[in-house]
């Protein structure tokens, strides 16, 4: 991979705090598309569902809001361990693979953030909201689709538009370049 940049981030927010606002921005957008997705599917998922988790009755755009902030603390955990200087290292370390090699920094972040989505379906859906359900008590919750193929899709979703979002926005070059698979 060159040294120059190859991605959008060449104009994008340079610094040690760059990755809050990508998270938190990226976070935001690939909510709206993970609830607009949702909203086709089943209207009452993000308004109606997301607030019984938290045992509110309350509908529309408090859901809405509830689903959008929760983006925004994934998109800063996922802003966060992206700029690991481990995870960046493996990030930027060429591959003797040649299509992998080829690829830059926009694609890797957006397939690191496709990984993060797979990774927080498996987490928050499948272990987590089970768990709290039972131990909170939700009525509306049940209906809740949590290990439907559009809660993945969903997930998916969210993941690739965070990296997306995530690597126009933040300009990951200057920071340090931690290279832990090579000798």
């Amino acid at each position: 991979m060159s040294t120059e940049s190859d991605n959008a981030s060449a104009f994008g927010i340079s610094g040690s705090g760059g990755w809050l606002v990508g998270g938190a921005l990226g976070g935001a957008v690939g909510a709206a598309a993970f609830g607009l997705l949702m909203w086709l599917f089943d209207p009452d998922a993000v308004a109606v569902a997301i607030p019984a988790i938290y045992g509110l009755e309350l509908t529309g755009i408090v859901g809405w809001g509830i689903h959008i902030a929760h983006g925004i603390v994934l998109g800063l955990i996922f802003g966060f361990i992206v700029t690991r200087k481990s995870v960046l290292g493996i990030l930027r370390t060429d591959v003797e693979t040649e299509a992998l090699s080829r690829t830059g920094m926009l694609l890797r972040l957006v397939g690191a953030g496709f990984v993060f989505g797979i990774a927080i379906f498996a987490v928050l859906p499948l272990a987590v909201l089970p768990v709290w359900v039972q131990t909170v008590g939700g009525g509306a919750v049940g209906d809740f689709p949590t290990a439907a193929i559009e809660t993945l899709l969903g997930h998916l979703v969210f993941g690739t538009v965070l990296g997306l979002v995530f690597a126009a926005i933040v300009d990951l070059d200057d920071r340090p370049t931690g290279r832990p698979l090579e000798d």
